[in-house]
């Protein structure tokens, strides 16, 4: 496992700079979230940053993941719009566009995978209609993720369309039974969002998707209530988690996500770190 942050909590910062605070921290891997200043393929003015931000990669010996869970990336009036179940079929189009640019991306920056989630379905749709919304959404962006070998790691989260992890092998089934390149899809394990749904244990969770786990986000939670929270603020015990992570050989990105934290994001991310590694 490489304990990873999330440069969601480093909103003030450029993205150099950040990984450069992580990596001499002691941090392993960067989860970069696509933002603005941060690889948007909207902004011209960005130029190669993502060649730049390998190249400092590979000098700060950094594993990257690319996360796709700007606030407002697409709709400066609506966060996280329009997303793959958006009522409008062109406006799910502008998120299908959004996640083969970040394939390509990922593949610029040696990224392991791209991490994306299903959004909030806000007309009332009846959950066929959903279903159909996303299956047909992510059909084409399973296709060009398996086209590029690009791994898409899919995260449920508390009150999206997919919020569980039993969403998400629904999910999966419907895929699979539409023939889509459902090889290409994999899961992004908030643990988190796991202890906050309450639909299982952190370690049975852990354990029943192993085969599919190729991201992980880390951060406290009380449960039923989706809020990051620094480590020791909430409810979860850590050590099992940790241990079940490295049982089942998890070799992968684990990314601390403290997107609120932002005004002190190096004391934050020391905190975290230093948190982490003491339970190692």
């Amino acid at each position: 496992m490489l304990l990873g942050y999330n440069t969601n909590g480093f909103a003030h910062h450029a993205p150099e700079d950040a990984m450069e605070v992580l990596a001499s921290i002691g941090f392993r891997a960067v989860a970069l979230t696509i933002d603005h200043g941060v690889l948007n393929p909207r902004d011209a003015r960005l130029g190669d940053q993502a060649g730049k931000l390998r190249r400092l990669a590979k000098k700060l010996g950094l594993t990257l993941v690319v996360e796709t869970g700007g606030r407002y990336v697409l709709d400066p009036w609506t966060k996280h719009e329009p997303t793959l179940v958006t009522a409008e079929a062109d406006r799910r189009a502008v998120r299908v566009a959004f996640y083969e640019q970040a394939i390509d991306l990922a593949r610029e920056l040696g990224a392991t995978c791209v991490s994306l989630w299903s959004g909030v379905v806000h007309d009332n749709a009846p959950a066929s209609e959903a279903w159909q919304r996303l299956v047909e959404g992510l059909t084409p962006v399973l296709d060009y993720a398996h086209r590029n070998a690009m791994p898409i790691a899919l995260e449920p989260e508390p009150g999206m369309f997919v919020a569980t992890l039993a969403d998400y092998r629904e999910l999966k089934e419907r895929l699979t039974a539409s023939g889509a390149a459902v090889e290409a899809l994999r899961l992004t394990i908030d643990i988190g969002h796991v202890h906050c749904n309450g639909e299982t244990t952190i370690v049975e969770a852990i354990e029943r998707h192993a085969a599919d786990l190729a991201n992980v986000h880390l951060e406290d939670m009380r449960a039923g209530v989706h809020e990051h929270l620094m480590f020791g603020e909430g409810e979860i015990d850590f050590t099992p988690v940790l241990d079940a992570l490295q049982r089942i050989g998890y070799s992968g990105p684990a990314c601390v996500e403290l997107s609120r934290h932002s005004h002190a994001a190096p004391q934050a991310a020391r905190a975290a770190y230093e948190f982490l590694t003491s339970l190692r």
